[in-house]
């Protein structure tokens, strides 16, 4: 068979000596010559026009794909349905094979072409994305406008964080100073004797931790006489703990009430403890001016009406003959009756009661009331006063009976817990 030479468009020309010739799959049976191979690089149209005889066997053997992988040289040709295109026919493109399949090919020639991108037609432009405002969700309300939504948005955000720090604050233990009970050293004593030792009752301490709350006694402090001087000062125990707690013991010196540092004393067995009321009323001052809350107990309470100017009987059965018995040698086993004015906080605060059996260990009292004190509770008989508050401070009282002495399961005493559980919950709410 004589082979017509290929008329090439210009723009393509002969394949140079050292271009890169795709892949073909090996010659199998049926195919027929060599030019059956460079169909593919030229294209179906220039052998047409070069072999207007030869489509027979381009038919019968189409090359395969420069995409698809080669086939071994032993493996069978697959049998193609009938009636249905050649899987290589896109190598050749929908029209070519109509071309050469006039039977056939038209109806598959064009479901080919449906299926097939045109090269010679403009890329489809990408949809424009949709413009204006984003639709609301089905779950808001269509009446509430953004700004609405927003400000609901803030209050929760800041709802969770104040819940965070009140968890913060009410979470932390509370922290109670006591003041110091002070012993001075006897003249002449060896041993501890002749130190100056600073301590706690226990039963006050316990009383107070009793609602699991801290208990730290609170040091006297100054500069003078010091063998290891510091700058620590009352005011940075106020202010680091939370409430404080004025504790019983030796008497309030008349020189600390009196308005005279030469205060006649009614018996000398009774000069009371002028170094400690100088420290407790120091501390008392920065509490209150701290903010925080303070309860003072028998000699505490005492102290409260001292700080706000009052005065005390330095001996009842001295200075007020026809009162009551309000110590002996029984100490914490001597009891009394209280009564409760109208008017007292103290009375809601015990549940509206009226009357109260209280223990009684003391020989001083409150005389004449301090400025901004009212009188809380009162002896049964004599009046003497049992209870007092400061006005103008949350919680500042001081009761004139000592409540770490009464037992709170029913013993005949009142139950003291509630005067407790209000004095550290003033303690929680005040402090920073």
């Amino acid at each position: 068979m004589t082979e017509k030479p290929v008329d090439l468009p210009e723009e393509m020309g002969p394949p140079a000596a050292n271009a890169p010739v795709s892949p073909t799959r090996s010659p199998v049976a049926g195919d027929t010559d060599a030019p059956t191979q460079r169909a593919a690089a030229y294209g179906a149209a220039a052998w047409t026009q070069a072999h207007p005889e030869g489509m027979g066997g381009l038919e019968a053997t189409p090359p395969h794909s420069s995409a698809a992988p080669a086939a071994a040289p032993s493996a069978a040709p697959l049998e193609e349905p009938a009636g249905a295109p050649p899987q290589r026919a896109p190598a050749y493109g929908a029209a070519a094979w109509t071309q050469a399949h006039p039977q056939t090919g038209a109806a598959s020639g064009a479901a080919l072409s449906e299926h097939m991108p045109d090269a010679t037609s403009p890329a489809r432009p990408p949809a424009d994305p949709p413009t204006g405002p984003a639709a609301a969700p089905r779950y808001e309300k269509s009446s509430e406008s953004a700004w609405t939504v927003l400000g609901r948005i803030v209050n929760a955000r800041a709802r969770s964080v104040f819940d965070r720090a009140g968890q913060r604050l009410t979470q932390r233990t509370l922290k109670i100073g006591v003041s110091a009970r002070i012993f001075h050293p006897e003249p002449g004593a060896k041993g501890l004797r002749g130190k100056t030792l600073q301590y706690l009752e226990e039963s006050i301490s316990h009383w107070v931790m009793s609602r699991d709350v801290l208990v730290f006694m609170v040091p006297t402090v100054g500069q003078r006489g010091m063998l290891h001087p510091s700058n620590i000062r009352l005011r940075d125990y106020a202010k680091h703990l939370d409430a404080l707690v004025l504790q019983g013991g030796a008497d309030v010196s008349p020189q600390s009430f009196a308005g005279s540092p030469d205060a006649p004393v009614t018996q000398p067995e009774w000069p009371g403890d002028r170094v400690r009321d100088m420290y407790e009323l120091e501390l008392l001052h920065e509490f209150i001016e701290s903010g925080k809350p303070v309860l003072g107990i028998c000699r505490g309470c005492q102290l409260i009406n001292v700080a706000f100017g009052g005065t005390l009987y330095q001996d009842i059965a001295t200075d007020v003959p026809s009162a009551g018995i309000h110590v002996n040698d029984q100490y914490d086993r001597l009891n009394h009756a209280i009564r409760f004015p109208a008017d007292s906080t103290l009375m809601g605060m015990f549940g509206g009661r009226e009357h109260a059996l209280v223990n009684s260990i003391h020989h001083q009292a409150v005389s004449q009331l301090g400025r901004d004190l009212r009188v809380e509770a009162v002896s049964e008989g004599d009046g003497i006063v049992e209870a007092i508050r400061y006005r103008k401070a949350p919680f500042v009282v001081g009761v004139q009976w000592h409540p770490e002495f009464h037992h709170p399961d029913g013993t005949g005493l009142l139950d003291c817990s509630p005067l407790l559980d209000h004095f550290l919950r003033a303690a929680r709410e005040t402090r920073l």
